[in-house]
């Protein structure tokens, strides 16, 4: 994992979280969630697109070790890392949109570029 944030999680419900995160960021291409969980996945998913910019079947099964869906896989290698394959990074974009009305969390989208 690439930071220190805990998200008041223990280690595997934090890792399936952003997984879920994650896969469903791919899957649709955007997603509301909160800031820290926006950081977090934003991170992950690019490591993710940079394994798909290099196409290979190593890199299609680390992928696959990571992301919960084989048709968010195989269209991740078919579209989404092709598309990105000039752009050296930055392939994720937060937007704030405000605080949630329950707890005042400050919410995003994160979406693809």
């Amino acid at each position: 994992m690439a930071s220190n944030r805990r998200l008041g999680r223990e280690t595997d419900h934090r890792m399936l979280m952003l997984r879920n995160l994650v896969t469903s960021l791919l899957d649709k291409g955007r997603i509301v969630t909160t800031v820290t969980r926006a950081k977090e996945a934003r991170s992950l998913a690019e490591k993710m697109i940079t394994l798909a910019k290099k196409g290979d079947l190593h890199s299609r099964r680390m992928a696959m070790a990571f992301v919960t869906d084989e048709t968010v896989v195989k269209n991740l290698f078919d579209n989404i890392g092709p598309k990105y394959t000039d752009r050296e990074g930055g392939y994720t974009r937060i937007v704030k949109i405000g605080p949630r009305r329950g707890d005042a969390a400050e919410m995003v989208i994160l979406e693809l570029v």
